[in-house]
C-alpha cells in the first residue's frame, strides 16, 4: 500500500507540474518565420495553417469592374500558405467591422484608406491602434523569392502616408495606387472644339461658355474626394516647400499669398459648381454626382482611375469617351497629379498579426498583382504599368506628359475633444460654400483656428 501511494504522489506531483508548464511549444518549424534579413535566395516558409485570418476589405470601384477579385485574391492566398481567409467586402465597411471592434474583436487585415466619411483609419492613427508592420517590408513574397522591398516602386514607402509618426517604421503598407486628377469627357469637348485648360484663367473661360449652354463646370462625388485635389492645388500653386508647410499645419501658413491664391481657386470653383452637387456628395448618392459628367451636365470632376470601373454600367451620352487632366498650374507654373494610395493595415489589437504580415506580403506577389489588374487596380510593384493599354495606359502616363507626382497628406495629430478631422475642417465646409451658407473668410477662419490646435498636438514633432 505504501509503494501504490508513493506511485500515485509521484503522478500527481508530474501532472502538477506539466499544468504549471502548459500545453507544448509548437517545434520551430511550425511557427511564422521571421523577417528575411534581405536575402532573397531561399523564400519563406509558409505560416502554419493555424486557423482562418480575418480580412476586411473596402468594395470599391476595382470590385464593381471584376467581381469576386478579393475572393479569388484570398483563394490564391490560402493555396500557397494553406491559411483560410474569412473575408468581409462591404462598400460601408466601417459601419460593418466598426460594432465589433468597439467590442475588442479585430479582423486581421484591415484595406480601407484614409479619406473616407467615417474617418476609420484615421482614428487608429490617432490613437495609436495599427500595428508596426515594417518587417513586412523585408519578407519574402510568398510563393516567390524577391523580398517585397525589392517589388515596391521607389518612394512609395517613408512618406507621412505609410510612416504617420516620422520614426523611421512603416505602419501603413501602399496598396492600389492611382494618378488623380480632373475627369471629363473628351468626346464633348472634341464636339465643342473646347481645349483642355492649362490655366486657372482659361478654367473660368470655359466655365463661362458652358454656363451660356447650361453645363456646370465642376462637381465631386463627395468632399472626401479634395483629399487629392486640395493638395495638389497648394502643390501647384506653391511649390514643394509651401506644400510641406501646409501638410504640417505651419504658423502663419494661411495667411500667405499662395494659401489666399488657393482658397481664391476654391471659392471661385464652388461658384461654377452644379448645385445639386452637395446634396448627393455622400457615401450612398455619390455616384449619381460622378453620372453628370456622363450626362454631360457637368465638364470636371476629381476623381482617380478606378472611376472607370466604378461607372462601367452606368447610362452615357453618345460618343462618351474618359479623359483626364492634371489640375492646371499655379503661380508657381506646376501642373500637378495626385498619387493616391489605398492602405493596408492591421490592428494592434488583432490576434494574428504574424499572419497577417504574410497576407500583406502577398499582396505584392505576381499572382495577386494579376487577379487586381482584372478590376483595373495597380500596384505601386516594379513594372506594373507595362502591359496596360487603353484607358489606364492614357491615365498612368500623365507623368510622363509634364504633370508632377504629388504624394503625401496632412499630418496626423492626437484626438481632442472638440476638433474635427481634416476632411471636417478642410472639406466638407465645401458643401456649404456651394450653398452659399458659408462665406471664404468663415472658411480661412476656421481652418487657421483649427490648424493652430493640430498643430500643437501634432503625433510628430
Amino acid at each position: 500500500m505504501k509503494k501504490f501511494l508513493c506511485l500515485l504522489l509521484t503522478l500527481a506531483i508530474a501532472l502538477s507540474l506539466a499544468a504549471c508548464g502548459g500545453a507544448p511549444q509548437t517545434p520551430p518549424a511550425q511557427t511564422p518565420p521571421p523577417a528575411d534579413s534581405g536575402s532573397q535566395d531561399t523564400p519563406d516558409p509558409a505560416p502554419a495553417p493555424a486557423g482562418p485570418i480575418k480580412v476586411a476589405a473596402l468594395s470599391s470601384g476595382y470590385e464593381t469592374a471584376y467581381p469576386g477579385m478579393w475572393q479569388e485574391v484570398c483563394e490564391a492566398f490560402t493555396a500557397e500558405t494553406g491559411v483560410e481567409v474569412e473575408l468581409t467586402l462591404e462598400k460601408n465597411l466601417e459601419d460593418v467591422i466598426g460594432p465589433s471592434m468597439q467590442g475588442g474583436d479585430y479582423p486581421d487585415v484591415v484595406l480601407c484608406a484614409t479619406g473616407r466619411e467615417k474617418g476609420l483609419t484615421e482614428q487608429f492613427i490617432k490613437d495609436k491602434l495599427i500595428a508596426d508592420i515594417t518587417d513586412v517590408l523585408s519578407m519574402t513574397v510568398p510563393g516567390e523569392s524577391a523580398s517585397v522591398d525589392s517589388k515596391l516602386v521607389p518612394g512609395f514607402v517613408g512618406t507621412n502616408i505609410t510612416d504617420p509618426y516620422g520614426d523611421g517604421k512603416t505602419y501603413l503598407a501602399p496598396m492600389f495606387y492611382s494618378p488623380c486628377g480632373l475627369f471629363y469627357n473628351a468626346g464633348l469637348f472634341a464636339e465643342k472644339g473646347w481645349d483642355v485648360p492649362s490655366t486657372w484663367d482659361e478654367m473660368w473661360e470655359l466655365g463661362e461658355k458652358a454656363k451660356a449652354e447650361d453645363i456646370a463646370l465642376f462637381t465631386y462625388p463627395t468632399t472626401g474626394y479634395f483629399d487629392t485635389f486640395f493638395p495638389t492645388l497648394l502643390y501647384s500653386v506653391g511649390g514643394p516647400d509651401f506644400f510641406n508647410k501646409a501638410m504640417n499645419y505651419a504658423e502663419g501658413v494661411w495667411d500667405t499669398d499662395e494659401a489666399k491664391q488657393c482658397f481664391d481657386v476654391m471659392s471661385k470653383l464652388a461658384g461654377y459648381t452644379a448645385k445639386v452637387t452637395p446634396a448627393q456628395a455622400n457615401d450612398q448618392d455619390f455616384t449619381q454626382n460622378q453620372q453628370l459628367i456622363l450626362d454631360n451636365k457637368a465638364l470636371f470632376m476629381p476623381n482617380g482611375t478606378w472611376i472607370v470601373g466604378e461607372m462601367a454600367d452606368a447610362p452615357r451620352e453618345d460618343g462618351f469617351e474618359w479623359g483626364m487632366c492634371a489640375l492646371p498650374g499655379g503661380a508657381s507654373g506646376t501642373s500637378a497629379s495626385y498619387c493616391w494610395l489605398e492602405q493596408i493595415w492591421i490592428p494592434s489589437g488583432a490576434s494574428n498579426i504574424d499572419t497577417g504580415k504574410q497576407f500583406i506580403a502577398f499582396m505584392y506577389s505576381d499572382k495577386a498583382a494579376e487577379i487586381f489588374a482584372k478590376g483595373g487596380a495597380a500596384q505601386p510593384i516594379t513594372g506594373i504599368t507595362d502591359g496596360m493599354e487603353g484607358d489606364n495606359k492614357m491615365f498612368y502616363s500623365i507623368y510622363d506628359n509634364g504633370a508632377s507626382a504629388v504624394m503625401g497628406g496632412f499630418a496626423a495629430y492626437a484626438s481632442v475633444p472638440g476638433l474635427g478631422s481634416v476632411r471636417e475642417v478642410f472639406f466638407d465646409p465645401f458643401n456649404n460654400l456651394v450653398s452659399g451658407s458659408l462665406t471664404q473668410d468663415q472658411w480661412v477662419d476656421s481652418i487657421r483656428t483649427a490648424s493652430d490646435t493640430m498643430r500643437e498636438n501634432l503625433v510628430v514633432k
